[in-house]
């Protein structure tokens, strides 16, 4: 029996495809298979995994050290890394789902996507069930009793779909979510207090749709700016936008913000400097920024 000791939380998983189910013109649901899926850690939330794009003829790196075995191939020979949600995991049939935003044939991933087949195989870095601790990947960390403000583009889509579906019964809050089109509104449970609204955006500015829906909803009525709450510091758009409280402030509301990194910086701008929200009680994390996509 292999020592919890020598597990680390995350490992390589050697997977393929079993099943390719496309959900709407911009979803497209990959289930994954594989030997040992049976330890692939069923956390739930936003559980952020990597999956390493193939490149004929390599190889990727597997063991503890996957990440230093990836950074030593040579740059012609390294399969690209994207990030992407768990969207659902069933450990005890060695299956998991990934789901995929289509935007054409524009990146290693939609590539790879759009042509993907049962058979096809993927590698992926995701968490080790025996490992006893944190895994991390997880940034939804809403502190007991606040509503939810959960808002993304279609990025983030599958990340709040998985967090709606794992809420407790009694919770309360908004979920905004801008999508391409109408028909791209997917199905999703959620709790009777948490609304669930879809935002198809048409031919308008990518991120107007939920801009104008976040700096609209009602969630913050008596919300107002405050010295407590302060002007927002978030770095400059150049920098990587990320950034989510270890320990969130309690307050009436806890938002989690995800998407291109311009619009979410703007909705986190306007939730702490004009909605006077605390801004330890925001998750927000730049997915990808306008003119450098990474699908």
């Amino acid at each position: 029996m292999t020592s919890t000791l020598a597990v680390a939380p995350w490992r390589t998983f050697a997977t393929e495809v079993r099943a390719v189910r496309r959900l709407s013109p911009s979803f497209l649901r990959v289930t994954l298979t594989g030997p040992d899926l049976d330890r692939f850690a069923d956390n739930g939330w936003d559980q952020r995994i990597k999956v390493a794009v193939p490149v004929p003829g390599t190889r990727f790196p597997h063991g503890t050290a996957w990440y230093e075995g990836w950074r030593a191939l040579p740059d012609a020979e390294r399969p690209p890394l994207r990030t992407y949600t768990a969207r659902h995991v069933r450990a005890d049939r060695r299956e998991i789902d990934v789901d995929f935003v289509l935007h054409g044939d524009t990146g290693p991933a939609g590539r790879w996507a759009l042509r993907a087949a049962p058979g096809a195989e993927l590698a992926v870095v995701g968490p080790d069930a025996g490992y006893p601790g944190t895994h991390g990947g997880i940034e939804f960390r809403p502190p007991a009793g606040s509503a939810l403000l959960l808002a993304g583009d279609e990025t983030a889509a599958p990340a709040i779909c998985a967090i709606l579906e794992r809420l407790p019964a009694d919770a309360t809050g908004h979920a905004l979510l801008e999508v391409p089109g109408e028909a791209d509104a997917l199905p999703v449970a959620a709790p009777a207090g948490v609304s669930v609204t879809w935002l198809p955006r048409g031919t308008a500015a990518h991120g107007s749709r939920l801009t104008a829906a976040v700096t609209a909803d009602s969630l913050l009525p008596a919300l107002r700016a405050s010295a407590a709450a302060g002007r927002d510091d978030t770095a400059a758009d150049t920098g990587i936008l990320w950034d989510v409280p270890d320990a969130p402030a309690e307050t009436p509301v806890y938002a989690w913000l995800a998407g291109e990194a311009s619009t979410i910086r703007g909705l986190r701008r306007h939730l702490v400097s004009e909605r006077g929200l605390d801004r330890r009680a925001i998750a927000f994390m730049g997915y990808w920024r306008r003119g450098h996509a990474e699908n």
